[in-house]
């Protein structure tokens, strides 16, 4: 038994060494209290409406000011949680850096009439001086809202 204990303990040290040597990388994770970023169900502006059409293109900025989010204008990407609700058919959202080529892949897969469904993804920024996200809804419906919070970022 004692031997099993020195086993244990021999395996768990090594564990636990062996997950602080992968943290490592050349950006830091820093997590924020979720903060509301985009809204297409508030009212027409920046960050809010109108409901995305789709197929359109739309560019979102995201605020770095420090009453904000808590985004340094500093970061390299932004850590979301998007949300598509109350989609009008089946599709998927492509989110990707603004001023960078259209992506293959999408960020969130939704079906016809979901009152909503979320996904979290990382996206990268560019340096841009409005800080913009591109977003464009594919979908077999005509639109569909998007609600976006932050959750971090990497720096």
């Amino acid at each position: 038994m004692k031997r099993q204990g020195i086993l244990l303990g021999l395996s768990l040290a090594a564990f636990l060494g062996s997950a602080a040597a992968q943290a490592a990388g050349p950006y830091q994770f820093y997590a924020i209290t979720p903060c509301r970023i985009i809204d297409t169900r508030n009212p027409v502006g920046p960050t809010g409406g109108p409901i995305l059409t789709g197929d359109v293109q739309r560019n979102f900025p995201i605020d770095v000011s420090p009453a904000a989010c808590g985004i340094p204008s500093d970061a390299a990407a932004a850590v979301l949680n998007l949300v598509v609700v109350a989609p009008q058919g089946g599709g998927h959202l492509r989110v990707w850096p603004f001023n960078t080529p259209f992506p293959g892949v999408a960020s969130l897969n939704f079906d016809p009439f979901e009152p909503a469904i979320a996904n979290g993804a990382i996206v990268p920024l560019t340096i841009d001086v409005n800080f913009q996200i591109s977003v464009v809804l594919k979908t077999g419906g005509p639109q569909g809202h998007l609600v976006v919070d932050a959750t971090g970022y990497f720096k």
